[in-house]
């Protein structure tokens, strides 16, 4: 006999903070009993979390969107791309309902309307860590939502908001339930995790009876007491973040930061509002590995910004060839709806952008090769994410999961996916490691 549980289908595109919008939403519908369906054919109703930050997450998301109304019909819109409600109103006029980002309680209310609630649910439907998109053994922990700056190039705030940022005691809460059902590592996750706390004015919270102040070197410190990996993501370099690289020498947080520089000439940091300038940058990498010389740096540019001369993009290069950063993303400029910095002159041409995206790349692709170069013949702590073949899949301290590099472990087949194991490098390609066993 089928069953009679009413079932959602759940599309989850974006960032991971996104991702961490979909997993409270997931959490959510199982708690009230909904089944999660695999497929578009088997679900009563399809919710799809979008992305809107650029022009291919947008046509991405719209696509998403066009798959879901063709094959089931029934379509809930929500994420970072509902904020632009009548782009989606004109392509798909009937869907069920359209909500920004970060909307649990609009998109409840939508399903509720549509689909009825199942009857007395059980509260065991749904483990204390609540339902997850990562594997078991790591999760994201968005500390808060929203952002104070207004980067030109960037609609996020129109999105989602100035920061609000989640109690002290509500995060680490949440992160002890992690550690406590498996999680191997923690990433937090914000759009700018070093502002945490300072719309609450850094007041202090408690945590199994100590007070702890709602701020980054504090929260910091207490995720690093839970004894696993604790890696920081989007992390602006204000002066305090001074303080938590000491943490990372100690070993008590993972010796990696994620910081967005976005690029080095001051004139074109200005244009793009940016808070901090390339020289200031500069120290502040040089400050941070004397203090922890292991540190992993990882950092986001764009280049073929508004207004951006031959000259300022030479200066990108010579900041890349100073900073020696370990992992870098790269995107050329594209204009975004709303986005103020569209109004700007001297719009690059797309055959500069791409000439300079390649420059960019092979300048970064050859200092990266020398750092992993350098790392043949050291002996790594790994966290094993998977397998393939007889390789397992690792990672190190140096990779987040999805945008760094892996660690291919030979005869590895025996090892379980959230397992640490020290290995010896044996040799590297453009960006992975190929290990054996410490023996």
């Amino acid at each position: 006999m089928a069953s009679l549980t009413p079932k959602v289908g759940f599309v989850s595109l974006g960032c991971p903070k996104a991702g961490s919008d979909s997993e409270r939403i997931l959490t959510q519908l199982r708690a009230e009993g909904y089944d999660i369906s695999k497929s578009y054919q088997d679900a009563d109703l399809v919710v799809v979390n979008t992305c809107g930050f650029i022009d291919s997450a947008v046509k991405e998301s719209m696509d998403a969107i066009g798959e879901a109304v063709k094959k089931n019909g029934k379509v809930i819109v929500t994420g970072c791309l509902g904020a632009k409600k009548e782009i989606i109103e004109e392509a798909y006029p009937n869907l069920l309902a359209i909500t920004g980002p970060h909307a649990l309680n609009e998109v409840m209310t939508a399903v509720h309307a549509h689909l009825e609630k199942p009857h007395d649910p059980f509260s065991d439907l749904v483990p204390p860590q609540g339902i997850r998109l990562t594997p078991k053994h790591y999760a994201y922990l968005k500390i808060s939502e929203g952002c104070n700056h207004r980067c030109s190039f960037c609609i996020i705030p129109s999105m989602r908001g100035d920061l609000v940022s989640r109690s002290i005691d509500d995060v680490m809460t949440e992160a002890e339930t992690l550690v406590n059902s498996g999680v191997s590592e923690i990433l937090v996750i914000s759009q700018d995790t070093s502002a945490y706390g300072v719309d609450m004015k850094y007041r202090s919270g408690f945590w199994h009876g100590r007070p702890i102040k709602t701020k980054l070197y504090d929260l910091a410190e207490a995720l690093g007491s839970l004894g696993v990996w604790i890696r920081m993501h989007y992390v602006y370099p204000y002066p305090h973040v001074d303080d938590v690289i000491p943490l990372m020498s100690e070993n008590l947080i993972l010796p990696y930061l994620d910081v967005p520089f976005q690029h080095a000439s001051p004139r074109i940091l200005k244009l793009m509002k940016r808070p901090a300038s390339s020289e200031n940058n500069l120290q502040s990498i040089r400050r941070w590995r004397e203090v922890c010389p292991d540190i992993t740096i990882r950092s986001t540019f764009i280049v073929g910004f508004p207004g951006e001369t031959e000259a300022e993009f030479d200066e990108l290069i010579h900041f890349l060839e100073e900073a020696q950063l370990d992992r870098v993303g790269c995107f050329k400029y594209s204009p975004v709806d709303g986005a103020s910095a569209n109004l700007l002159e001297g719009q690059i041409p797309e055959d500069i952008k791409e000439m300079r995206l390649q420059k960019f790349m092979e300048t970064q692709a050859s200092i990266s090769q020398k750092k992993l170069a350098n790392k043949v013949g050291q002996i790594l702590t790994v966290l094993v994410d998977g397998h393939q073949g007889d390789y397992a899949i690792a990672r190190s301290k140096a990779d987040a999961p999805d945008i760094d590099g892996k660690v291919y472990l030979r005869d590895g087949k025996l090892l379980k996916p959230g397992d640490f194991v020290d290995v010896k490098i044996e040799s590297y390609d453009q960006h992975d490691l190929f290990a054996g066993p410490n023996v």
